[in-house]
């Protein structure tokens, strides 16, 4: 750990570095992470371990003519508090060197002022990140009782991180947010022995929301101890839910930012109806929220609509994209918010539907509207009883599904995503046995 006047001469030596290699356009990126880290085995504190890290990254950029056109390469290197002026500059001269090797048409760097800390609101805040630690790893052990199957291991990590942007145009912008993740291994071990792994990451002290991520990991484990047989190949009505929900929504993200538009891998534009015409099912409207004040670019961000009713209304992106297509440069979301749906899930589990649970592995794959996953665990319903299945596989397009999808009125929270708990697809193709 260093402390804040070690910090203060490492970016004056950045600086000088900067100057002395007649580097005119840059960004500094600087981040101070504060954790409290807890390890269990089963619920045995195995190991707890307390970190303050601090590094920068800096990015610089070289301009050049090509053939007659501006570009404006660029390369990024980090920069550590151990290292001296000489390591410094070596490291920023051969970054600089680096980058006129990128061939990229020039763009503008978002400008701006110094501005003061940014404190992001968030329960978490309140308390020490030890004390948040504490409660949250009795939430995670609360649900923890069944006999049989049990939480076998368990990493939590709370954090403070303090952000601070610097570039060449002016910006000067810090803020500092919470955070609590980590990740948990479940295990059954009768009548077979199998384990499930959940990872899990929130912005406020949801104590409530991890113990129902717990609970559900459970009862799903339970489950696939129980599953021999996978379902029969054929059509069927499939319901996803949990964390699979974000990969649908996360298509029409991927699709709508400037970096997919400009090299035109996609042909969104504003105004343009996404889920095609003479849609059936639900039609999406989704919200990007701006769990950060600025973007590590230091262009600020706030929440912005990006579906109305299957409508685009909003293109994101960088500032590099953004530049190119003459958009506002929005900076890159991490997050995104979707409203309820219009039917209970109950009421979406009717008549004969397969309820994928858990995928040994799922993609949505963001260029051809293909997803498809192998089933870990899934229950088989054929309109009189439901029976746990494992194995085979399921597949389709979302540009046929999205004409009739159904999403429930049950919301969750998952790592970048508030929004259905499960949604409702028609005429997918299972491959089973």
């Amino acid at each position: 750990m260093i402390d804040r006047k070690d910090w203060c001469y490492l970016l004056h030596k950045i600086l000088s570095a900067l100057k002395l290699n007649n580097v005119s356009v840059y960004l500094i990126n600087e981040n101070r992470n504060e954790t409290v880290e807890l390890f269990f085995i089963k619920k045995r504190l195995d190991m707890r371990r307390q970190k303050d890290v601090h590094h920068y990254n800096v990015t610089v950029y070289h301009d050049f003519d090509k053939d007659g056109i501006k570009m404006r390469g660029s390369s990024s290197a980090g920069i550590y508090s151990q290292m001296t002026e000489e390591e410094v500059n070596d490291t920023i001269k051969k970054a600089y060197f680096a980058a006129s090797f990128v061939c990229n048409p020039f763009y503008e760097l978002p400008a701006g002022k110094k501005e003061e800390l940014v404190k992001m609101d968030s329960s978490l805040s309140i308390n020490t990140l030890a004390e948040n630690a504490g409660k949250m790893a009795e939430a995670l052990f609360s649900e923890d009782i069944m006999e049989d199957t049990f939480l076998n291991s368990a990493e939590l990590f709370t954090e403070k991180t303090t952000c601070h942007i610097i570039n060449s145009s002016g910006i000067d912008v810090s803020y500092e947010k919470y955070t609590v993740k980590g990740e948990f291994v479940v295990q059954c071990i009768s009548p077979q022995d199998v384990e499930t792994y959940q990872d899990f990451s929130y912005d406020e002290l949801d104590t409530e929301a991890l113990k129902e991520k717990v609970k559900q990991t459970l009862e799903m484990t339970k489950a696939r101890a129980q599953a021999k047989s996978a379902p029969s190949a054929g059509e069927y009505t499939v319901l996803l839910s949990g964390r699979y929900v974000k990969d649908i929504f996360d298509y029409y993200i991927d699709r709508s930012s400037a970096s997919m538009i400009y090299p035109k891998y996609s042909g969104y534009q504003v105004g343009n109806q996404v889920q095609g015409d003479n849609s059936s099912g639900e039609l999406i409207t989704i919200t990007l929220i701006a769990k950060e004040p600025y973007s590590k670019e230091g262009i600020p961000m706030v929440n912005r609509p990006l579906l109305k009713d299957g409508v685009l209304q909003t293109i994101h992106g960088d500032s590099r994209f953004s530049y190119y297509l003459s958009t506002e440069p929005t900076g890159i979301y991490q997050n995104f918010s979707v409203p309820s749906g219009l039917k209970s899930f109950s009421e979406m589990k009717t008549g004969k539907y397969l309820h994928v649970v858990n995928f040994s592995d799922f993609q949505m794959d963001t260029f051809s509207g293909h997803f498809a996953g192998e089933i870990r665990l899934a229950f088989l319903c054929d309109g009189h009883s439901v029976i746990p299945v494992t194995g085979g596989s399921i597949n389709g397009s979302l540009l046929e599904a999205q004409k009739n999808l159904i999403f429930s009125k049950e919301l969750q929270i998952e790592k970048g995503y508030e929004g259905p708990y499960a949604v409702k697809f028609e005429n997918v193709n299972v491959a089973g046995a």
